[in-house]
């Protein structure tokens, strides 16, 4: 029986928010930064992926989400599913600069950062059952 190697450990997954942890809204204004292989990250936002301009995009659909049929569709899926990897994965440091400068600009329901700031310095000067 061979010998069990010592445990590799790898960093896949940054979280990057303007929010401290903890924070009641940080969940809702944190972008994600996650190892994908081959060297390449994506950045996330609640499911959706970012491009390099800050863009939102859900994934690679084709043809309305239609499966190619014929050896022609499936080479022209491949290739726009390539292209939509490529424009959505990134080198670690680059995916980590497009999470810092997107992370300010977060919104949920339209409440953006500066409301969730806001709310929480409301909610330190005002604790619940405070003056009771």
């Amino acid at each position: 029986m061979s010998e069990i190697p010592d445990p590799e450990v790898r960093v896949t997954r940054y979280e990057v928010s303007c929010l401290p942890e903890g924070d009641t809204d940080a969940d809702a204004h944190t972008l994600t930064v996650e190892y994908r292989g081959g060297g390449l990250w994506a950045v996330k936002t609640r499911g959706a992926c970012l491009n390099a301009d800050g863009v939102k995009s859900w994934g690679h659909h084709w043809e309305d989400g239609r499966e190619p049929v014929t050896d022609e569709e499936l080479r022209a899926h491949e290739a726009s599913r390539q292209a939509w990897l490529d424009a959505h994965r990134f080198d670690e440091e680059t995916a980590l600069q497009i999470a810092r400068k997107a992370a300010p600009a977060m919104t949920c329901m339209g409440h953006t950062v500066a409301d969730a700031l806001r709310d929480r310095e409301t909610r330190e000067a005002f604790p619940k059952g405070a003056g009771q």
